[in-house]
């Protein structure tokens, strides 16, 4: 049986320079994401507030914790002290609240706007329009206490490869005409999280900066 280390290691010598792997560790015990740690995997990615703030003293100090699931306003002052980038930013309104709590703490809170490009409508985020007229009206100019890193996707849950290469296609586009319209600041708007256990391969194909892959390395959820 592989172990985890094992499989983190795999995964990180496939990964090209510039790509970088988050462990999702959401329902998996605190011992796995041990060993994860001991085979140098430092970024581990949640969904869960609660979850994640029961884990998080449990782990050493150097562990970044990125945030990737849906986030409830009412959960972001619980989360804000500990996650160092929350990816799945997906309306102003929680957008406003994460401002309010990261000023409240003295923090500036570093966010992915999250795309909306899958085919399944209970999947969450911006569309591609919505989002590109929004930075085009300067509505992300006016968040002091926010740093947009860039965007996140999930795609379509599909066999079908060639709808997944398209959605994440068009989040790389997307990406870029942010960056070469300069509606939000092109020195810090670098990343592109997309790419799960099924498809990470595709979606470094189409430019992701971090991947988000649970399953691959800690094997089925432990609910």
């Amino acid at each position: 049986m592989t172990s985890v280390a094992e499989h983190i290691i795999k995964i990180k010598s496939e990964l090209p320079d510039g790509v970088n792997l988050v462990a999702v560790s959401k329902y998996h015990p605190i011992e796995q994401l041990k060993e994860a740690y001991t085979a140098g995997q430092r970024l581990f990615g949640e969904s869960h507030a609660q979850e994640l703030v029961v884990k998080a003293p449990q782990m050493p100090d150097d562990v970044q914790w990125h945030f990737i699931g849906h986030l409830q306003r009412n959960k972001v002052r619980a989360i804000m002290p500990i996650v160092s980038l929350i990816h799945s930013v997906d309306s102003i309104r929680l957008l406003d609240t994460i401002e309010k709590e990261a000023k409240r703490i003295g923090k500036v809170a570093d966010v992915l706007l999250q795309l909306h490009v899958a085919k399944e409508e209970a999947k969450s985020g911006f569309t591609i329009d919505e989002l590109l007229l929004l930075a085009r009206n300067g509505e992300f100019k006016k968040y002091e206490n926010v740093r947009f890193r860039g965007l996140m996707a999930m795609a379509t849950f599909t066999d079908d490869e060639s709808i997944i290469k398209a959605e994440f296609a068009s989040v790389g586009e997307t990406f870029r005409t942010l960056r070469n319209e300069n509606t939000l600041p092109t020195d810090t708007f670098t990343e592109i999280s997309m790419g799960m256990s099924h498809d990470w391969h595709l979606a470094v194909a189409e430019g992701a900066t971090l991947v988000r892959i649970g399953t691959e390395i800690f094997g089925e959820r432990q609910y």
